[in-house]
């Protein structure tokens, strides 16, 4: 996260139990993988700030009608100086030409992102990410699969651009429809544009990835979101994604975001 949730966050631990609103909340301004597009900013939630994603869904229509769907919700925590932590229980399924499949949990997902620097004017910030997908629940994996990325960000006048890059360890699984959808590696990047009085943002992206069974193709994807901050707490994102190759899926997303923090916790 941006360092102008600083004020935000002095601003909550004023109220006795929890904190309370702010004017300087900004939100909308910072961007997590999938909230609403796959490419992220550098920025990690401010210390001590809670962020709860209460309703992360995802909808995807392949070719034949089959709708692949998921819900997950997260908790992230601000545990260090420009580190959080997160904590997500990923709920997916499948539905074929109007018959269920069926859902379930999907794996539990532990990650930790640490902001290496603020961006100057002659470095952009920089940021690494390690995630573990667990094996919990009748859609997950069989076995543990970790995951570590490298993200840029980088502000110009007509925006931002951020790139992120990530490898994925872990083995072959037995089939290649593996929930939550997983990738080999992962390379992308995307440009967001913020309109601050309106407390809103616009962002586009586009990425590649190598699927986990490393005979299937490299699969192109691009995808548009808005990020929109309905007052001091609540953010809400939407996005709309594509696939460019392989079988033409469409994609949509919306969620919500509620920024707390919780006076006890805070020196």
């Amino acid at each position: 996260m941006t360092a102008g949730r600083t004020g935000f966050l002095m601003a909550l631990a004023a109220w006795p139990v929890f904190a309370g609103d702010a004017q300087g909340q900004t939100d909308y301004f910072n961007t997590d993988a999938g909230r609403p597009v796959r490419i992220e900013d550098a920025y990690a939630t401010e210390r001590y700030a809670f962020e709860l994603k209460l309703a992360p869904v995802r909808l995807e229509r392949a070719r034949g009608g089959e709708y692949h769907w998921s819900v997950e919700p997260e908790i992230a925590y601000g545990i260090l100086p420009r580190t959080h932590v997160e904590l997500g229980l990923p709920v997916a399924g499948t539905d074929r030409d109007g018959a269920g499949a069926g859902g379930g949990i999907a794996g539990l997902e532990l990650s930790a992102l640490h902001n290496l620097n603020n961006e100057t004017r002659l470095l952009p910030a920089l940021a690494l990410r390690a995630d573990l997908l667990l094996p919990a629940g009748s859609r997950a994996p069989d076995e543990p699969y970790a995951s570590v990325s490298g993200i840029m960000t980088r502000s110009f006048r007509f925006g931002r651009i951020h790139i992120n890059g990530q490898y994925t360890i872990g083995p072959t699984p037995a089939t290649s429809s593996m929930e939550p959808a997983a990738a080999r590696w992962l390379a992308g990047m995307a440009i967001d544009k913020t309109f601050p009085l309106q407390a809103f943002l616009i962002i586009a992206d586009v990425y590649a990835t190598q699927p986990l069974h490393d005979d299937d193709d490299v699969v192109w994807n691009a995808g548009a979101g808005i990020r929109y901050q309905l007052n001091p707490r609540f953010a809400l994102d939407a996005g709309l994604g594509r696939r460019l190759t392989g079988d033409p899926t469409w994609s949509l997303t919306f969620g919500t975001a509620y920024a707390f923090a919780i006076r006890s916790l805070i020196p």
